[in-house]
């Protein structure tokens, strides 16, 4: 046994997979709240600068690619929960910091200065968090509860986004800044606290790592990664795919928010929601479908084989991106009906929130299957790198198109383009071996 804990029927009868679901919980949900408040606070003190929040973005996204081959070498040579809790104590004491320095120095640049180094350094803990949690799983649960295991995490996912960003939404409207972001550096250190109680079988390397060391074992991991050709397709259609997606999570939803809902003289249920409450909306929206689609696979018998259906899922999903294109066009630059483009994207979300439950969770569980298990930190790395590597040029270059050419040229960019990538994906023969 991977745990030396007894075989049961449900995951959640190991204890370590109870920590790591714990501290997991915990601290995606401090993330959560700080990312949500720093989209927006950007934008309020930058005077609505949408090329300044996509600057920030990209920057964080550099940080996070450059140091995640750091944190995959590591993480298949120390003990992964040891990685894990001194980052969250670190990215805990640093939010606190940060925020103490905000306090102190109250001009909007100062601000702006304190969260692009904080956003630069976060990302350069969690490049060296990631490999070592997304490598954990598999090291403390049985290979067939693996699905069970990251349907789980899905549900959390979900979950978090549900009741998360609902939370956040109102927290950032009723809280001073600094008490949110002190609740959010608690809610790391919390995180830490869980995973140091955590237990497995760890062989320590008998080599101390040097930079020569952490090339080699870089340039083993991505000899190993080419032998994998059905994975090398996913990869490299997941990078092109987050290309075009990213802008309209991370770009498109705050700007709209900011100047068209935010602009309007009436909108859907504007005795309730503050625009920025709309974000909630739809982040729930994705959260509720993610989990009925997690909760469907979390009873499933685990596949073999995903790559034909998750090929199929991305076309489906590229059709939803299609419409609300189109959606936004037709009704919102048209002057058409703001409110029939409220109700078009939450049921847009609520497609997309189910398709990516059943993309994920099964390429996620193919890959920890697939990978030998002293280069799966590694080899995470280097998917994460390579689904990541472009997000960074995304946020810039869809910051600097809404700034001059507005939201429809931008959703009609990344809808096409997303189109494309699905469509190659689908006629790869690699894939259909996955």
């Amino acid at each position: 046994m991977m745990s030396g804990e007894k075989k049961a029927s449900n995951v959640f009868a190991n204890r370590n997979y109870r920590l790591v679901f714990l501290g997991a919980l915990v601290s995606e949900l401090g993330a959560l709240l700080y990312s949500f408040a720093v989209g927006f606070y950007i934008l309020e003190i930058s005077g609505n600068n949408a090329f300044l929040q996509g600057l920030y973005l990209a920057l964080c996204g550099v940080a996070l690619l450059l140091f995640t081959p750091v944190g995959g070498v590591l993480g298949d040579r120390f003990n992964k929960a040891k990685i894990m809790y001194v980052c969250d104590y670190i990215k805990g004491g640093m939010i606190l910091l940060a925020t103490v320095l905000m306090m102190i120095l109250s001009e909007p640049t100062a601000h702006i200065v304190i969260l692009f180094i904080l956003g630069v350094l976060g990302n350069v803990v969690s490049g060296i968090f990631n490999p070592a949690a997304g490598a954990m799983l598999p090291n403390i649960v049985e290979l067939q509860q693996l699905q069970q295991a990251n349907a789980y995490f899905s549900i959390k996912s979900s979950l978090e986004s549900i009741l998360g960003v609902v939370l956040a939404g109102i927290l950032y409207a009723v809280l001073p800044l600094n008490v949110l972001f002190f609740a959010v550096g608690a809610c790391f250190i919390a995180s830490g606290i869980s995973e140091m109680m955590i237990r497995y079988d760890h062989t320590p390397s008998s080599e101390p790592v040097t930079i020569r060391l952490a090339i080699a074992d870089m340039k083993d991991g991505a000899r190993y990664l080419r032998s994998q050709k059905a994975i090398l397709a996913i990869m490299g259609s997941v990078l092109f795919i987050n290309f075009f997606i990213a802008p309209v999570t991370g770009n498109f939803i705050p700007f709209f928010i900011k100047t068209d809902l935010a602009g309007a003289p009436t909108y859907l249920f504007d005795r309730f929601l503050k625009p920025e409450l709309w974000s909630s909306v739809f982040n729930v929206c994705i959260g509720v479908s993610s989990l009925i689609g997690a909760a469907i696979l979390s009873a499933r018998k685990q596949e073999e084989k995903c790559g034909i259906k998750v090929a199929r899922r991305l076309c489906v999903f590229s059709g939803v991106m299609i419409m609300l294109a189109i959606g936004y066009g037709c009704l919102v630059s048209a002057g058409v009906s703001l409110n029939g483009f409220l109700l078009l994207f939450c049921a847009g979300c609520l497609a997309l929130g189910f398709l990516l439950s059943f993309i994920n969770i099964p390429l996620n569980t193919t890959i920890q299957c697939r990978v030998e298990r002293d280069k799966l930190s590694k080899v995470g790395s280097i998917i994460s790198v390579g689904s990541q590597g472009m997000i960074p040029i995304a946020s810039v270059l869809a910051g600097a198109v809404l700034q001059t050419f507005g939201s429809t040229m931008l959703l009609a960019a990344c809808a096409a383009g997303f189109t494309i990538s699905s469509i190659l994906l689908l006629t790869n023969r690699h894939v259909r071996s996955l």
